[in-house]
């Protein structure tokens, strides 16, 4: 399988799930650069333009 181009690096699709959920991924290095793991709590934050995804715990 090719790799992505630099600038199709970080774009993904939103998927809809089995119980009608929509789910994306999210690029591995992030993940492993925050120190998350998998089945970790975080919290989703509606904002101006996006969504906020930030670790449960962290204030």
């Amino acid at each position: 399988m090719p790799r992505k181009k630099m600038s199709e690096r970080n774009v993904r699709k939103l998927m809809k799930t089995g119980n009608g959920s929509i789910l994306v991924t999210l690029p591995i290095e992030y993940i492993r650069d925050l120190g998350w793991r998998e089945k970790q709590n975080v919290v989703v934050k509606r904002v101006k333009g996006g969504l906020l995804i930030k670790d449960w715990r962290s204030r």
